[in-house]
């Protein structure tokens, strides 16, 4: 039986790519102390894996916010390949119980994060221009707080994500897909340094939407250089621990994403994906 604790899967919550899984010392607590996980011996590795990470969820060990080891690190763990471990990745990812994200790590969702972002998408598909108008509005809502309990709980780690995601979009000139994931990776940075995986797991399901329409955004000129300024603007306040400015900033920073995305710009364009 997978026995992860709270204590293990705490200091696994909003890790930063250069700090995914536990340390060298937890580790060695672990192979120390008592069986994290069962080795594995039947055919059928992934589907055990999927298993025990199922059971931990649904014992609450792992909790919405968790973040699970890094591939290598559950491979040794379970006593399997990498690939038996990619493969009960990908199979939780679809029932919604694990969310992936570029360059942080793969986490635990409450569950229903998944159902939320297919019935949002669906609304969406269904309701434009309306249900754009009225997700506009519930980002409007969240992310201006989001960013002021920002200002006041971010750690180190979920700055320098922040930073980085800045730096590539300054970098990326007119690559879409480059400035649109450091877009994703900026604002649920600072989802993350809420520090409530329920507010990550809403703003995940939002942010997921919005793909499309940053694409078409991103094509309205001047529409990438004002997003950074505004994007600079957040950052710095969350830097200087400030949550009034950090509200405002966000405010400030989802008007101009309304005004682009009502631009004739955008009105007329066919979003290309690669």
């Amino acid at each position: 039986m997978l026995q992860l604790t709270r204590r293990i899967a705490l200091d696994m919550r909003y890790s930063s790519p250069t700090t995914a899984g536990v340390s060298a010392g937890s580790a060695q607590t672990l192979a120390e102390g008592r069986a994290v996980y069962k080795l594995i011996r039947t055919s059928r590795l992934y589907e055990q894996i999927v298993q025990q990470i199922e059971e931990s969820i649904v014992k609450g060990d792992l909790k919405p916010g968790d973040q699970l080891p890094a591939e290598r690190e559950l491979a040794q763990r379970f006593g399997v390949s990498r690939t038996a471990v990619r493969e009960a990745v990908k199979a939780l990812r679809e029932k919604g119980l694990v969310e992936a994200y570029s360059g942080r790590g793969t986490f635990i969702t409450d569950g229903t994060t998944q159902a939320v972002r297919q019935s949002l998408d669906l609304m969406v598909k269904i309701g434009q221009p309306e249900g754009s108008t009225h997700l506009a509005e519930v980002r409007a809502i969240l992310e201006p707080e989001i960013a002021a309990l920002a200002a006041l709980r971010i750690q180190d780690t979920e700055l320098a994500t922040m930073r980085e995601a800045v730096n590539v979009m300054d970098r990326a000139g007119r690559d879409p897909q480059a400035y649109i994931e450091a877009d994703l990776d900026f604002h649920l940075a600072l989802a993350e340094g809420a520090a409530n995986p329920l507010i990550l797991s809403l703003l995940d399901s939002i942010v997921g939407l919005l793909r499309e329409q940053r694409l078409r955004i991103f094509q309205v000129p001047g529409g990438p250089e004002r997003g950074q300024v505004h994007h600079k603007r957040i950052l710095d306040a969350v830097e200087r621990h400030d949550p009034e400015i950090a509200r405002n900033a966000m405010r400030a920073h989802l008007t101009q994403v309304r005004e682009d995305s009502e631009s004739p710009a955008v009105k007329g364009s066919t979003p290309k994906h690669s």
